[in-house]
């Protein structure tokens, strides 16, 4: 048996040495468990921010000693030294801390309930601080005061019965100290049976406590004491922080590392303490503890409850839930160690055997072999996508045969439940195959896309792709995608994300803007919230919000603020799905402040796995990570394509511009082509081309600050662009500061070339600009400016049809970001005869990134003959030279039947007699 020194905690002791103050906040926790609930509470709240402000310290993080704990926690898992397990247990602490010190609230059996809480916690940051191999052996129950018979008799008959809850819970605590105690230390050498092995260990534990209570009651905690220890403390973790800051990196490291891998070890007892308070947080009444069926507790009228350990003929289900006194969902619960989606299969057999009584049988029972509707199996351990099928909350809709399980990041809420439970997919999927879209007024690939959406999700499909190239409406297709799955009754609330406000704003205003059916727009017939409204209402179809305020209403939300349900939206639609492809670009709009392009992906993700929802992703630029998170396109729309159809314009040929500088030569470390594997297939992929090519971006992006450079680009633009003929113009910088430069030189030689030129026709447009959202929407609907000098900020989304020359100032080593650049200028614009664009180029980035895209001129040998190519493309082999040929095919087909010459037609019927049927097909 462990043998605790006089006056040392017997839960708490181990800290000593450690930290001297956690370990005595936490013996005066254990101390007044039974008698001062509230105040425990208090000390644990207090347990919770000393020992996170040593997990601080100690990994050189620091903080201010004033810092609110929500705070504090939340830049440690921001900085990813702490878990999500372990952060919730300290978030537990401090939220029933919190509510203890100001609503002056708390129960014995909570303050009991906590103190494990912290005791665990006290051994996890043993594990990870000290020895990673530490053993703690099991929790030693504090002492409970026996009442006398008359005492109990005075009491109500619920106060008699959580008493009789609470006696039974340290009854259970001591059979397990007892057990854990002769296992471990051969306690029952001498001893000859169960009783007494149990009555030598309940000893020992209580001789441990009354000795804390005499040495608490000696040391005497004043006022003066405290502020002492407070000082001790503060200046030992100064000088903790200090070492850690300098502290090998490699040694920070391999702490941190130790810190992120150190287990959190609740049994099921505490799981289960876990899971109400999840339930309850997610809008259940739920207490495994006191609401259980054992203690009366049964269905009641407008009250949604998980009521514990409910009968079946096939076994007490862990939890049931009930919409008033409906019952809809089975929830089994295990320890943290068990595999959570095979727990699913014993929440299976209790649906199955459920037996309804009286009014409780919901009309659409039983489904199949199911009596319940919904199944949940979790072990309480937060959602890993790594350790997918061992954390979560595991669900399945047992309504259909086909549905398949799937783990969630959270709770259903009792609304969410309801309305699912009202939504029939079969009967909307059926409306979607046969309703016809003309309706919409879309042009044929639009349709296609749609139908190819529609398609995948009534297959069951919960992630999808479309990629639409830049300027062939994607905005107008997802807005037909999304009133027709609305109308349909497929979804409940669709949420439409974007990463710029801009982007936001643009898609806000078509859908208040273009007519579907009775001249009514999607706004003017379904309630949508805008950016600013964070939260959405009951009758709420679409939301629009930005990454950047999900990832803080999710993964950061304010102390007091809940995060969103999982069920808050079952569609999700990602405009511009790609983000995150290289953060070459400069961040504006209050972004957060990602550092680096794996955290932007990782919360992205975290994001989209929060909520329980179909995902729609939409891009012109598929990244290589965008394909991961929703698997190859269901539909594609390429820009070779939307040129030869006549959809987008081509461009001309680049025009390099040439100084000493770029001529000189900065070296591209452009390496061999990438063959990516799919993690589906197994198989090598070459349409995936490099998203990231390694080149010295950063070098000669400093480099071309020089203002001899860039007064030397500027006189030659001036020489080939005239800012009062038709047409706009973007340039793209390096910096802010180099925008502003380009700015002032670029003015400077106009008026040197032009005499004059009006201010306003040049305007810098980034995020720190001023007002650049205003100045945007001049730069789109008006005449001046009709130069914008910008960096990223109108890389994305911004649709601005006059633009007939881009040019490239800066370099960027992503190919995505490329096309993006490319893609502002691709856009019809019958106002000005638009038919082609000007791409000016100081940096030789097309030349280094022309390779990696899709986005090169349509016809690119113009002295070849229909013939020739047509020869070529019959006895060349390799396949990506074929779809070069083809392409070329394609767009001298398109140019002859512009003409629509007899002679151009008889020649390709002439030349089709050599080729296959199916290239003729494509052709045609």
């Amino acid at each position: 048996m462990t043998e605790h020194a006089g006056g040392a905690s017997p839960n708490f002791g181990h800290l000593a040495s450690v930290t001297p103050l956690a370990a005595h906040l936490g013996a005066l926790a254990e101390r007044y468990v039974f008698d001062d609930p509230v105040g425990t509470l208090v000390k644990l709240r207090q347990f919770g921010e000393v020992l996170a402000q040593e997990v601080a310290a100690r990994t050189g993080c620091g903080g201010d000693a004033n810092e609110h704990q929500h705070d504090r926690l939340r830049r440690l898992q921001d900085a990813r030294v702490l878990e999500r397990e372990p952060a919730d247990l300290f978030h537990f602490l401090r939220t029933v801390g919190n509510r203890a010190t100001h609503a002056i609230e708390g129960t014995t059996r909570e303050s009991l309930m906590q103190l494990r809480v912290a005791w665990r916690l006290s051994v996890w940051f043993q594990k990870a601080f000290q020895n990673k191999n530490f053993a703690s052996g099991a929790f030693v129950p504090p002492v409970l005061a026996p009442k006398t018979e008359a005492v109990v008799a005075a009491l109500t008959a619920e106060a008699a019965a959580q008493r009789r809850a609470l006696e039974a819970e340290v009854q259970a605590l001591k059979d397990a100290y007892a057990e854990s105690q002769a296992r471990a230390e051969a306690l029952a050498a001498g001893a000859s049976d169960e009783a007494q092995r149990r009555a030598q260990a309940e000893a020992v534990a209580a001789q441990a406590h009354a000795d804390l209570a005499v040495a608490l009651d000696l040391a005497g905690e004043t006022e003066a004491r405290a502020a002492e220890r407070e000082v001790e403390f503060q200046a030992a973790l100064a000088a903790t922080q200090a070492q850690a800051v300098a502290a090998p990196r490699e040694t920070l490291a391999a702490r941190i590392e130790q810190v992120r891998s150190a287990p959190v070890e609740l049994d099921e007892a505490q799981t289960r303490q876990q899971i109400d308070a999840q339930l309850r947080e997610a809008g259940w009444e739920a207490d495994s503890g006191a609401l259980t069926y054992a203690s009366g507790a049964r269905p009641t009228k407008h009250v949604n409850q998980a009521i514990a350990e409910w009968p079946t003929p096939s076994g007490p289900a862990d939890y049931v839930l009930f919409l008033g006194l409906m019952p809809v969902g089975i929830v089994e619960a295990k320890r943290r160690s068990k595999s959570v989606s095979a727990v699913l299969e014993q929440s299976k057999r209790y649906a199955k055997a459920y037996d309804y009584t009286g009014e409780d049988a919901h009309p659409g029972a039983p489904w199949g072999e199911y009596q319940l509707p919904f199944l949940f199996a979790t072990n309480g351990r937060p959602y890993h996508k790594q350790i997918e099928t061992e954390s979560g909350i595991w669900f399945l809709d047992a309504r259909r045969p086909t549905n398949h399980a799937r783990a969630l990041d959270g709770w259903y809420t009792p609304e969410g439940l309801q309305d699912l439970l009202g939504r029939d997919h079969a009967q909307a999927d059926a409306r979607l195959s046969t309703e016809p879209a003309s309706y919409l007024n879309l042009r044929d690939y639009q349709h296609a896309a749609i139908e190819a959406a529609e398609r995948a999700i009534v297959e069951g499909k919960r992630r999808l792709l479309l990629a639409m190239a830049t300027g062939t409406g994607k905005t107008r297709t997802a807005l037909g995608l999304i009133y027709r799955l609305l109308k349909a009754g497929r979804f409940r609330r669709i949420l439409f994300l974007v990463d710029r406000t801009t982007l936001g704003e643009q898609t806000s205003e078509a859908f208040a803007s273009v007519q579907l059916e009775n001249l009514q727009s999607l706004s003017q017939i379904y309630n949508v919230k805008q950016l600013g409204d964070l939260v959405p209402d009951a009758d709420t179809r679409v939301h629009f919000a930005t990454v950047q305020g999900l990832v803080r209403r999710v993964l950061n939300p304010s102390d007091g603020e809940a995060a969103p349900p999982v069920d808050a939206y079952d569609c999700i639609v990602v405009d511009e799905c790609h983000r995150g492809y290289g953060l070459d670009q400069e961040m504006g709009e209050g972004e957060l402040a990602w550092r680096s392009e794996a955290e932007y992906i990782s919360k992205y993700r975290r994001v989209l796995e929060h909520f329980d929802a179909v995902q729609i992703g939409l891009t012109a630029t598929p990244a290589i990570h965008t394909v991961d998170l929703f698997g190859r396109p269901i539909f594609e729309y390429g820009y070779r394509q939307a040129v030869v159809d006549g959809y987008l314009v081509d461009h001309e040929p680049p025009i390099r511009i040439l100084t000493r500088l770029n001529q000189a030569g900065i070296g591209w470390a452009i390496g061999d082509e990438v063959a990516v594997l799919n993690s589906v297939t197994g198989q090598l992929d070459l349409f995936n081309t490099p998203d990231q090519i390694q080149i010295d971006v950063e070098g000669f992006n400093t480099k071309v600050l020089t203002e001899p450079f860039n007064r030397a680009v500027c006189d030659w633009l001036a020489e080939q662009i005239d800012p009062d003929l038709d047409g706009k113009t973007l340039i793209f910088c390096a910096t802010d500061a180099h925008a502003d430069l380009v700015v002032s030189l670029l003015k400077a030689a106009f008026a040197a070339r032009y005499g004059q030129i009006e201010d306003d026709a040049v305007k810098k447009i980034t995020g720190a600009a001023d007002r650049p959202a205003e100045t945007l929407r001049r730069f789109k609907n008006e005449r001046l400016p009709n130069i914008a000098v910008t960096v990223d900020l109108l890389t994305t989304g911004v649709d601005v049809p006059e633009i007939v020359n881009i040019v490239f100032l800066r370099r960027v080593k992503s190919r995505i970001l490329y096309e993006q650049m490319l893609g502002r200028a691709t856009r019809l614009c019958p106002r000005i005869d638009k038919e082609s664009f000007r791409i000016f180029d100081a940096v030789n980035l097309y030349a280094a990134l022309a390779p990696y895209s899709d986005m090169k001129p349509v016809v690119q040998r113009p002295n070849l003959s229909f013939e020739q190519l047509v020869g070529e493309l019959l006895t060349v082999p390799d396949v990506h030279h074929q779809h070069q040929v083809l392409t070329e095919l394609l767009g001298k087909l398109q140019a002859r039947k512009r003409r629509l010459t007899q002679h151009g037609l008889a020649e390709f019927e002439t030349a089709a007699g050599c080729m296959p049927e199916d290239l003729v097909a494509q052709l045609k």
